[in-house]
């Protein structure tokens, strides 16, 4: 059902989030750039009204790994006084911020939150509530570890398989390397992703009266892996296509990105690392080294996820 909400809203989101993209920035907000506080990075400047205007602000740490950002967090805005012609920044104010994100009036993800949030109290404490869709890339023969807490030395409850092929043929999509182990990602802590409902690498994609009984099987619970062992594809999230966001919000500071083999990246492939997650969000660094955020990743290994 998740799928077909996120369908709908990027189809009433996108030539709203195209147009933006296109849009021209407040006069006054080049200068208001001088009074952004220490420790904040400038996002959109996303309303004017009269000798006011408001500027998106994000920590500056929000795409850092160790400080990753969160949807649920409350949020801040710089309130900045006008010249009374709206051109020039004269002083400005750090308030807390009520607005809802500029598309949540066309799209159902402040809803889609709200209900991770709610979900919260489900998960081990201290855990930060996600909703993506990944894949194993360890290539470990014995297979990624899914363990009981987010700690190397927790208990091993089960193993996500290793890239696997068909022995006797399969399809003819099958990856170069292999069938990859998908999942769901529920949750974040600490470099490490809660994972649950993981599926036998390439079953959902081969015919199945030919998939062996002997294909291995993964442990299908609740746990934890590594996140540099955890990779995805980028999806449709009704958002900037091009590069990715300074904090897991669409009015964040906008940095354009490349994907593997150039170009703009977008619903075609995926980052060269996911590093943490938020919410619908994931925190990732592109091909190029550009770190930032992504809103919708999947686990389709056959076709992109537009």
């Amino acid at each position: 059902m998740r799928v077909f909400r996120l369908i709908a809203a990027t189809m009433l989101c996108v030539a709203t989030q195209a147009a933006r993209a296109d849009d021209t920035e407040p006069a006054w907000r080049a200068s208001a750039l001088a009074l952004v506080p220490a420790g904040y990075v400038a996002g959109t400047a996303y309303r004017t009204e009269g000798s006011t205007g408001y500027l998106a602000l994000y920590p500056a740490p929000s795409n850092d790994p160790k400080t990753p950002a969160s949807v649920f967090a409350a949020r801040q805005a710089l309130v900045v006084t006008l010249t009374s012609d709206a051109t020039r920044a004269v002083s400005a104010e750090l308030k807390p911020r009520v607005e809802p994100d500029p598309d949540d009036d066309a799209t159902d993800f402040a809803k889609l939150h709200a209900e991770l949030a709610a979900k919260r109290a489900t998960l081990p404490d201290g855990t930060e509530p996600c909703d993506l869709g990944a894949w194993s890339i360890d290539k470990d023969p014995a297979g990624l570890n899914v363990r009981a807490e987010p700690s190397a030395t927790a208990r091993v409850l089960g193993t996500l398989p290793p890239p696997y092929r068909l022995k006797l043929g399969g399809a003819e999509n099958t990856p170069d390397g292999g069938w990859l182990t998908e999942f769901r990602i529920i949750g974040f802590r600490n470099g490490w992703f809660l994972i649950e409902g993981a599926k036998p690498p390439g079953k959902d994609y081969e015919d199945e009266k030919r998939y062996p009984r002997s294909a291995p099987k993964p442990y299908v619970g609740r746990g934890w892996v590594a996140s540099n062992k955890v990779g995805a594809a980028y999806a449709n999230g009704a958002t900037r296509m091009g590069g990715l966001f300074q904090a897991p919000f669409v009015d964040a500071k906008w940095m354009p990105a490349q994907r593997e083999l150039g170009g703009a990246i977008d619903t075609d492939g995926g980052p060269k690392r996911l590093l943490a997650c938020s919410g619908l969000w994931g925190l990732v660094e592109s091909h190029d080294g550009v770190r930032g955020w992504w809103r919708s990743l999947c686990s389709n290994q056959v076709t992109n996820c537009s």
